[in-house]
């Protein structure tokens, strides 16, 4: 099992995210992008956040902290990736503004295909050997292929089959959640994820970098004057990354090599796995704790 995952490692980590974009296209029309347009002010201060905040963030914590390389990579790679598709759901259960949540996934899925890798590039290869040159154009091509042809497969499918669109949409995110469940079995399996190996400080500052992102979504969106639900949304946008692309991001960057190990790709695994806990954790407390207080400037919701 050990060695049959090791050998296909790259190809169970783009089957899962593939899964994951379906899922999640088979819940989109066009007429849920078309609803940005309605609300400018929102999707833009979201998108800033996405692409501009958040990357800033990752590289004070780069810059400034003595992480070890693999986790600063790790950091790089959670900063590079657009939200995550249970951000919506999220959304949903916080009582906040679904159709800017979709928005905001979508076209920073889509925004991805070049910003990813020149925020990689940008914050992690100072930490990479010489002779490393990024494959901006690898990764560009590979989130073509598994996540916005996904997802425009899995919108054409809800326009052609709306009656068995959810049921395929539960099909293939649960296929994607077993991809996850061997990405972690498989990498347990082959010794590299040995909690044991990573430094106590190291991991309190990587979480460091955890609450970082969750306080600035928590806080920074008030300061701008949108309404209660824009903000929740912006919130999950900003603390519910897409791992599933990360996973695929670590492959890219680290090929396996049968019977060779790779630190530091393990460190960053390892920090997206911590990452995904945590966002997790993270998204299910805002939920509680925004369905206990009151919706306030509704009528700013167009603006």
């Amino acid at each position: 099992m050990i060695t049959w995952y090791i050998e296909y490692e790259y190809w169970v980590a783009a089957v899962q995210l593939i899964l994951a974009m379906l899922g999640m296209g088979a819940g989109l029309q066009i007429t849920d992008f078309q609803k940005v347009a309605m609300q400018p002010k929102a999707a833009t201060l979201g998108l800033l956040m996405q692409l501009v905040v958040v990357p800033l963030i990752a590289l004070g914590f780069i810059l400034f902290t003595d992480l070890p390389p693999g986790m600063l990579i790790g950091i790089a790679i959670v900063a590079s990736i657009p939200g995550g598709t249970v951000s919506n759901i999220f959304t949903f259960m916080a009582r906040g503004n679904v159709p800017l949540s979709i928005s905001i996934t979508a076209l920073t899925s889509v925004a991805c295909l070049v910003t990813t890798p020149a925020i990689l590039d940008f914050l992690i290869s100072d930490y990479m050997t010489d002779s490393f040159v990024m494959p901006a154009q690898k990764v560009a091509i590979e989130i073509g292929l598994c996540l916005l042809l996904p997802l425009a497969l899995g919108m054409a499918f809800l326009k052609y089959f709306p009656a068995y669109a959810k049921r395929f949409s539960a099909f293939c995110i649960r296929g994607s959640l077993a991809g996850i469940g061997m990405i972690v079995i498989g990498s347990l399996g082959a010794g590299r994820l040995n909690f044991a190996n990573m430094a106590g400080g190291d991991i309190a500052v990587l979480c460091g970098f955890i609450l970082s992102l969750s306080f600035v979504a928590m806080w920074l969106t008030k300061s701008f004057g949108l309404a209660s639900q824009d903000n929740r949304a912006i919130e999950m946008e900003v603390v519910v990354r897409n791992i599933n692309l990360g996973f695929l991001l670590k492959v890219s960057l680290f090929p396996t090599v049968a019977g060779e190990s790779n630190p530091m790709a393990d460190m960053a695994l390892f920090t997206m796995l911590l990452y995904g806990g945590w966002q997790l954790a993270a998204g299910v407390f805002l939920i509680f704790w925004r369905r206990k207080q009151p919706l306030l400037d509704t009528t700013n919701l167009a603006s």
